[in-house]
């Protein structure tokens, strides 16, 4: 039995979000309603962010609604924050804090996470430079620090944190519509990878995928963390405004290499953020320099020093450089992060350095001292 838009409007025609009994539809809350060929529905429902609590509650019962129809096979129903064709338009949000200042009060963007302390996005312009690896070593290089640390992989079209991780099988059921994080190297990981086929290929629009991300952020058992790395998609499209206007992000890391080229998209990165009010936290220079293993000669294959002169010229903390090295890709393709098997060699002391800088720009101090919680798997 095939579901149409109609037959979602229809049901959720009966769901009321005001003591007038506005519907849903009637209200111009609702974004456009996408029905998959597979019967899944999926739609969002725009609000301001101070409307999160009041309005997770009709989310629920429109889900519940749309998920009791004959036919339907799933649902991914999520909240929103960005501004709808009827709604009026919101005020300017605040600046983003200077550089290197604690970002605490930068501006909540959407309903917190419970238990979570930051929420921090690991973004670049463009695909193919490292983002994913950096994002990933990141992560473990704060959990070595004494942190508690979760990574989402919020790259719907190509996640590569399991295959990073060397993560495989499916996440379990803890509630309903609640799964549990699988765990690699001490920290806490979620990706789309782990509900798909490996080689599925992600042919969704944006509502979709929206909304994908929205449910492995907020149905996901994180527990208590003290930072949450969201490995972003590339680019500044639909998906990353989403991201970055519909989560409560405490600042967000651009990853590029040296050359022009990737730069040019570094900066449209720098840009999307600050439109939103998302604090810039720092740049990473991504494959810096490669040191050859015979010889020993420095090659700037992709150049030298860019991220690090943009990051200036931007007025944002420059994080640090990583090396174009085999080491770290090997390491990154068998599943076993550098930072990981590796923590006290120089690879794994460039990340745990960048991570140190990261969370003083984050929160003002330095890291907790502990013993580092990275297990050897």
């Amino acid at each position: 039995m095939a579901i149409t838009r109609d037959d979602v409007l229809k049901v959720l025609s009966t769901v009321t979000v005001d003591a007038g009994g506005t519907t849903l539809p009637a209200s111009g809350r609702l974004s456009q309603v996408v029905v998959d060929p597979t019967n899944r529905v999926m739609f969002s429902i725009l609000i301001d962010p101070s409307e999160a609590e009041r309005f997770e509650p009709i989310r629920r019962r429109a889900e519940g609604a749309i998920l009791a129809t004959p036919g339907v096979s799933g649902v991914f129903a999520s909240l929103t924050s960005e501004r709808g064709p009827n709604q009026p338009a919101q005020a300017a949000p605040p600046q983003a804090p200077a550089p290197g200042r604690p970002a605490a009060a930068a501006p909540r963007t959407g309903p917190a996470l419970p238990g979570v302390r930051h929420i921090v996005a690991v973004a670049s312009g463009k695909g193919g430079v490292g983002k994913s690896t950096t994002a990933c070593n990141l992560a473990l290089a704060l959990a070595a620090q004494g942190l508690k640390v979760g990574l989402l992989d919020a790259d719907i079209y190509g996640p590569s944190v399991p295959k990073l991780f060397g993560l495989s099988g499916k996440p379990k059921v803890i509630e309903e519509r609640l799964l549990a994080p699988m765990e690699g190297f001490g920290i806490k990981v979620m990706s789309i990878g782990f509900l798909i086929e490996a080689e599925t290929a992600m042919i969704w629009r944006g509502p979709m995928v929206q909304s994908a991300i929205t449910q492995m952020l907020r149905e996901v058992a994180w527990g208590e963390l003290d930072i949450l790395v969201v490995d972003m998609p590339p680019g500044t499209g639909d998906a990353q405004l989403t991201m970055a206007q519909a989560t409560p992000l405490s600042g967000a890391v651009i990853v590029s290499t040296p050359q022009d080229l990737a730069l040019i998209d570094a900066r449209r990165g720098v840009t999307m953020f600050r439109k939103v009010a998302v604090p810039i936290l720092g740049v990473i220079e991504n494959m810096a320099t490669f040191i050859c293993p015979h010889c020993g000669t420095a090659s700037h294959i992709f150049g030298h020093g860019g991220a690090r002169a943009e990051a200036e010229r931007l007025d944002v903390p420059f994080l640090g450089e990583v090396p174009l090295n085999m080491t770290i890709r090997e390491t990154s393709d068998a599943g076993r992060p550098v930072v990981a098997v590796d923590p006290d060699g120089p690879h794994a002391q460039i990340y745990r350095g960048i991570a140190a800088k990261l969370w003083a720009n984050l929160t003002g101090g330095p890291a907790p001292r502990a013993a580092p919680r990275i297990v050897i798997e």
